[in-house]
């Protein structure tokens, strides 16, 4: 939000920042020490703290929390880019929401639904109550600057704070009698102080452009923001009403390694109908989609207009991710090896071919607001660089250059497939919710890399030609069958320990269905790389 010259972002209360994250780092150490007290009873050792951080769910999320934070400290100071303060920015998200992974929201039915959505809810409300926290360091006139661009973030963060909290809530209400618990009506009075406060917000983005907006109103939006947050924690914190229904010992093995019960034996119709939303990809999908929609209509509105078949052809690469990660597919793939074997071919292969070519980032740099002039405040005819700006450098910058390289792109597409499957990886990311999802996300975004490099229309710093793209092709069609190959001919499981344990009914032969995931996956891997060779022509 602050302005920029010649990319170098204004610096405004640097030194309170500082302590503030060294508080954070303290604070994030005490925590560690507390939790693990709480759950020893008592006094312990370094053997015991190590086992802690490095063993359990919670630990490793505290550990992160603990790391990133520390991290924000140290960089903080060294900050002095746009490109660098959104680094840090991520940073610190992945800080706060690290532990909200082992929040009692996980336990409750709806495993992924109940995680993504919490922890997009606890991001937006931090991102709200940081971005007017900043408006206090920052004089009259800046903050005329500043105030339209935090007006727009802040009214994405509202709805993302609405929607996210009636659905984490879906999780634990929906059924008659959760209404009447002391749950419903602190969830009440939440959703009524969030009500009060976006009306609050609207008055006052309203009254500074007639009045000018004072600090004791600004205090009193923070006020409240923080009264909410300190209501999601003793929500958090209070027990969640039951349904009261009879769990088999199968599902409760399943859900403790999963979150999510056994689904029947799957069928064609099964498989079409079922739906399991994966809280965090699915609150990225919608996100991402409410973008590229709000771009397209940006440009129509100043008389562009956007190709339809672009926004179809991201329009089925988003459904074809939903499918593959919250659909009947990314249902199954919990279970069974050959369902998450065809869920892979879908992310890496298929969705990615209809991201790039809805062209999201040329649309992006035809929808980002330019820079903003600083003669108004600064007393000069300069413009910073802008969102628009900052994602041009990003695109000119010599780690996109790398990674936009055809043989760098083609080892991270087919040369992770080897990492993965034939390492201890593969259990471990299985284990967790939180290495499921970043198992998908990397499917995903090696498979958009990809095909990028291939076929895409976005702009990248370098078009190699076409001669090379299609033997980089060819070789990403050997490299796949041979994997394929050696998956369909290994006699070890893959995933083995997570298999067995979780010991899915209707997979009678684990060796067998490592097999025919191998033939899904050889099948499936070679039909989309064909169709690129093709769009290489067009």
């Amino acid at each position: 939000m602050l302005p920029e010259r010649g990319g170098v972002v204004t610096k405004v209360g640097n030194s309170t920042i500082i302590k503030v994250a060294l508080i954070w780092v303290i604070s994030s150490a005490v925590t560690i020490f507390v939790s693990l007290r709480e759950i020893i009873g008592g006094e312990f050792d370094s053997t015991t703290m190590r086992s802690f951080l490095t063993q359990t769910g919670l630990g490793r999320t505290l550990a992160i929390q603990l790391v990133a934070s520390l991290l924000v400290l140290l960089l903080l100071g060294r900050i002095r880019r746009g490109g660098g303060a959104l680094a840090l920015l991520v940073i610190s998200l992945v800080a706060l929401i690290a532990p909200f992974f082992e929040s009692h929201s996980g336990d409750a039915g709806m495993h992924g639904l109940a995680i993504g959505s919490i922890l997009f809810h606890i991001g937006a409300i931090a991102l709200w109550i940081g971005g007017l926290v900043s408006l206090f360091f920052v004089d009259g006139q800046m903050r005329a600057l500043v105030l339209p661009r935090f007006s727009a973030i802040a009214l994405w963060l509202s709805v993302i704070v609405i929607v996210t909290g009636v659905a984490n809530s879906w999780t634990r209400m929906n059924f008659i009698d959760a209404w009447g618990s002391t749950y419903s009506l602190i969830l009440i009075f939440k959703v009524t102080l969030v009500i009060a406060l976006i009306v609050l917000a609207s008055y006052l983005r309203r009254s500074f452009a007639t009045r000018g907006l004072s600090n004791p109103l600004i205090i009193l939006e923070v006020t409240l923001l923080a009264f909410i947050s300190l209501i999601g924690s003793w929500l958090s914190r209070t027990e969640p009403p039951l349904r009261g229904d009879s769990i088999s010992a199968d599902d409760l093995r399943a859900l403790a390694i999963t979150g999510v019960r056994f689904p029947e034996e799957p069928t064609l119709w099964r498989l079409s109908i079922a739906y399991e939303a994966d809280g965090i990809i699915l609150g990225i999908l919608i996100l991402a989609t409410a973008l590229y929609i709000a771009g397209v209509v940006k440009l129509s509105r100043n008389g562009v207009k956007w190709p339809v078949g672009r926004t179809i052809a991201f329009a089925l690469g988003i459904s074809v991710i939903d499918f593959a990660t919250s659909g009947g597919l990314g249902l199954y793939s919990f279970f069974s090896f050959s369902h998450h074997m065809m869920a892979h071919m879908l992310l890496g292969m298929v969705a990615p071919i209809g991201i790039v070519l809805g062209a999201p980032i040329t649309l992006a740099l035809r929808a980002l607001p330019a820079g903003r002039s600083l003669a108004a405040s600064e007393g000069e005819h300069e413009a910073e660089r802008g969102p628009r700006g900052l994602l041009t450098a990003i695109l000119s910058s010599r780690f996109v250059a790398i990674m936009s390289n055809p043989i760098v792109a083609l080892a991270i597409f087919d040369g992770s497939l080897f990492a993965l499957y034939f390492t201890p990886i593969f259990d471990l990311l299985m284990g967790s919710h939180l290495g499921h999802i970043a198992m998908s996300l990397h499917f995903l975004l090696a498979g958009i890399l990809f095909f990028h490099v291939i076929i895409g229309v976005d702009p990248r710093p370098k078009q190699y030609p076409y001669i090379f793209r299609i033997v980089i092709l060819f070789a990403a069609m050997s490299i796949h069958a041979f994997f394929s190959i050696a998956l369909l001919s290994s006699t070890s499981l893959i995933g083995g320990e997570y298999y067995e344990t979780l010991a899915t009914p209707w997979v009678l032969d684990l060796l067998e269905d490592q097999r025919i995931g191998a033939s899904i996956g050889w099948a499936m891997g070679e039909i989309p790389i064909l169709l690129s060779l093709v769009a290489t022509f067009i």
